[in-house]
């Protein structure tokens, strides 16, 4: 009886060793196979721990939503205040110009008190920053003044428009064009600077109508003026004299731009008292 127990119980501990074997295998086996898919799983994922921006996410995970992405409302640019381009208040010299000129249609009263007017006309080059009809009011200014050439009771003078009949004229031209008049009606050289009386009127060089000289201390209308009168003097036979002595007024018929010679700047052929004012004549 013993014997046979204890066979019995012997053959019951190897059964229950071989179904614990048993269990082992199948629970590593299990463990191999969840490793295995484990494995496969991370190098299908591509073995990162982060999907990277629009790739797929790992199954089992919680998909995480990006915050939606808010467009800045633009800041409105300001509309710029248009500039307003300021009148331009320096005239333009060109070196030369057209060598044409547009008469002024101004005319005017007879001034002084000569018997017969001297009829003038007043023209300017074209494409010059200049009214031909203002310069022409300018110069009948001038001649018109109580210290000017109609003071001598010889003279007198009237401005007249274009088309009317007239015994000299006022061009007002490019230091290029003045150049050319001059020589062609003195053959004087003017060497770009300056002015000259010619047969039949008078050239203005426009530099020195509108930037006056250096040796000329006065508003730029007194220096248009004594460019008028000079001329103007030479007109009527008037011949050039200098400086009388230090300190007195420069004679309207000197050539003051050159140098002044110790004397004071004077557009003017007479002085405030009415005196004609003179010096030793140039030969």
């Amino acid at each position: 009886m013993h014997a046979t127990h204890r066979a019995g119980r012997h053959r019951s501990s190897r059964r229950r060793r071989r179904q614990r074997r048993r269990g082992r295998s199948y629970l590593v086996g299990a463990l191999v196979l969840t490793g295995l898919l484990g494995s496969v799983a991370f190098f299908l994922g591509d073995g990162r721990g982060e999907a990277d921006s629009g790739a797929g996410q790992a199954r089992g995970a919680v998909p995480v939503t990006s915050p939606p992405t808010r467009t800045p409302t633009p800041t409105p640019t300001p509309t710029p205040t248009p500039t307003v381009k300021p009148t331009p208040t320096k005239i333009d010299v060109p070196a030369t110009g057209s060598g044409s000129f547009v008469t002024a249609q101004a005319s005017g009263e007879k001034v002084g008190r000569g018997p017969r007017p001297l009829r003038y006309v007043v023209k300017v080059e074209t494409g010059l920053d200049i009214s031909p009809d203002q310069a022409a009011a300018e110069i009948a200014d001038i001649l018109a003044a109580a210290r000017g050439w109609s003071r001598n009771p010889a003279f007198a003078f009237q401005l007249v428009g274009a088309g009317q009949p007239h015994d000299l004229t006022f061009r007002i031209a490019t230091p290029g064009t003045a150049d050319a008049l001059c020589w062609e009606g003195i053959h004087q050289d003017t060497q770009g600077e300056y002015n000259c009386e010619v047969p039949g009127g008078v050239v203005v060089n426009l530099k020195r109508w509108v930037e006056g000289s250096p040796m000329f201390d006065g508003p730029i209308h007194d220096y248009r003026a004594l460019i008028i009168n000079h001329e103007m003097g030479h007109f009527l036979q008037y011949t050039h004299s200098t400086c009388a002595g230090p300190g007195q007024l420069a004679p309207v018929m000197m050539q003051q731009i050159k140098g002044l010679h110790g004397c004071v700047a004077n557009a003017w052929p007479y002085d405030k008292k009415g005196r004609f004012v003179t010096g030793p004549h140039v030969p």
